[in-house]
């Protein structure tokens, strides 16, 4: 089967594809897993659909949420920039002794980029290391991007630094990236906010996604292996998706199964 990097490129086995395309995730990293929530698509069932008219019926508003998939806030973040004496540049947890979270444990997940990679002068970027991974089986680009359709009471001082990549041959744990625009004010986000959107484009471009938890196989481990840390080594990752491409399994999606034999 010929998965392809490219919609543009992928051949025509003779059989057009039709149906709900599985796009699998998981979480690479087991320990504290249970504050993860699964994604959730983006619906609109707590608006206004009595009337005919209304923008909760229309097929485009529905067709488009239909393919983007919420990620939460696992826990608290309420954070402060500031520079030491030597005009480095530093994290403040600005809850204290009230953060929900201990200061180690957030020191693990989030931090500061080097200024030397900063995209803009003055606008810092921090990332939030998350454990969510999705793969599919077939062509599907994701791509990370703001919560738009979600109204937060404090806006953010800042924008999110998203990305589009193909989960059928780079399968990666995501992470949160963020452009510090405004460090007079804080970042916080409460856990269970909406922290980012998970788009899927498929191809055809008309076919749904459904979203299923996927077993981490030994298949699907050692695949994660040979690509993950790729960035250390090059600047161009695209570059290397053919050649993971030729050494991938055909099928590393498992669907979960739950209570009962089905899956989640």
């Amino acid at each position: 089967m010929k998965l392809s990097v490219s919609f543009e490129n992928t051949r025509d086995d003779g059989a057009k594809r039709s149906g709900p395309v599985t796009v699998g995730w998981f979480l690479n990293e087991r320990k504290a897993g249970v504050i993860y929530g699964p994604p959730e698509r983006v619906r609109s069932v707590d608006l206004n659909k009595k009337h005919a008219k209304s923008a909760s019926r229309c097929p485009a508003v529905i067709n488009l949420e239909s393919r983007y998939f919420v990620i939460r806030c696992p826990f608290d973040l309420n954070i402060g920039f500031t520079r030491d004496d030597k005009g480095k540049p530093a994290l403040r947890n600005l809850s204290g002794e009230a953060s929900t979270i201990r200061a180690s444990k957030l020191g693990e997940k989030l931090h500061l980029t080097n200024e030397v990679e900063w995209r803009h002068p003055n606008v810092p970027t921090i990332q939030l290391a998350l454990p969510y991974v999705f793969v599919s089986d077939e062509p599907v680009y994701a791509s990370q991007v703001a919560p738009f359709m979600h109204y937060p009471k404090e806006p953010l001082p800042g924008t999110i630094f998203g990305g589009r990549y193909p989960i059928n041959v780079w399968p990666r744990p995501l992470m949160w990236a963020f452009e510090w625009h405004d460090t007079t004010k804080p970042i916080k986000v409460n856990r269970g906010d909406p922290l980012f959107y998970v788009g899927f484009e498929t191809m055809p471009q008309d076919r749904s996604v459904t979203v299923v938890e996927a077993e981490v196989t030994p298949q699907l481990t050692e695949y994660m292996e040979m690509i993950s840390g790729a960035v250390n080594y090059v600047n161009q990752t695209f570059s290397l998706f053919e050649a993971a491409e030729a050494r991938r399994p055909e099928t590393l999606i498992t669907p979960v199964k739950r209570r009962g034999g089905q899956p989640e």
